[in-house]
């Protein structure tokens, strides 16, 4: 199980909030999701066959890249 917390300039509200909830818990071997709209971060706990390639890339298609 591995956990990561990614920087999201994105995260402006509540709907940020359940948008990356939602479409993150979609992914095969995603267990949680946190985001937070005053830190705009998201913080995730995973384990195979996720990756984060796999978490970057679904957040870049639903408009909440992750900031480098």
């Amino acid at each position: 199980m591995q956990t990561i917390t990614y920087h999201i300039p994105n995260i402006s509200c509540q709907h940020c909030v359940h948008t990356i909830k939602t479409e993150l818990s979609e992914i095969d071997g995603v267990k949680s999701v946190e985001a937070d709209v005053e830190t705009k971060t998201a913080k995730i706990v995973f384990e195979a066959p996720a990756d984060e390639t796999i978490i970057k890339n679904v957040l870049a298609e639903i408009n909440y890249p992750v900031s480098e």
